[in-house]
C-alpha cells in the first residue's frame, strides 16, 4: 500500500472508531510511538507495548463523551492530522483535548506514529 491508501484506511477506520484495527492491520510489528513531555508513556515500540500503552490510558478514562479525527494530509511518506476527544478521566473535570499525529510509513506499514499537543 502507498502512503496515501494507508492514511484514506486509517481515516476511514479511525471514522468508525476502529483503532484496534488501524494496528493490526497497519502497523508495522517494531512501530515506534511517542508521546507529548509529561505523558506517562514518552516513547515505547513494538506494537504490544503501543497496544498496552492504549489499555492503560483507557483505564484511565471514566467517560468518553467523542471523539475526533480529521483528514489526513499526506507528504512523501508521512500523514498527519489532527485528533481529539473529550472525556472524563478518573480523579479529573471533564476535558476536550486535541493533538496532531504525524505517522511515517515504510514498506506499506506504519513505522512511527508521534503526538503533538
Amino acid at each position: 500500500m502507498t502512503t496515501q491508501q494507508i492514511a484514506d484506511r486509517f481515516y476511514m477506520l479511525a471514522q468508525e472508531g476502529k483503532f484496534d484495527e488501524i494496528q493490526d492491520e497497519l502497523y508495522a510489528q517494531d512501530v515506534k510511538s511517542t508521546e507529548p513531555e509529561g505523558s506517562p508513556w514518552p516513547q515505547v515500540q513494538g506494537i504490544a507495548a503501543v497496544k498496552e500503552k492504549g489499555v492503560k490510558f483507557n483505564e484511565m478514562v471514566e467517560e468518553m463523551y467523542g471523539g475526533f479525527t480529521d483528514r489526513p494530509i499526506v507528504s512523501g511518506n508521512t500523514f498527519a492530522c489532527r485528533m481529539g476527544f473529550e472525556a472524563k478521566m478518573k480523579g479529573r473535570e471533564r476535558e476536550a483535548m486535541e493533538e496532531i499525529a504525524l505517522y511515517r510509513v515504510k514498506d506499506g506499514k506504519i513505522i512511527s506514529e508521534q503526538f503533538f499537543m
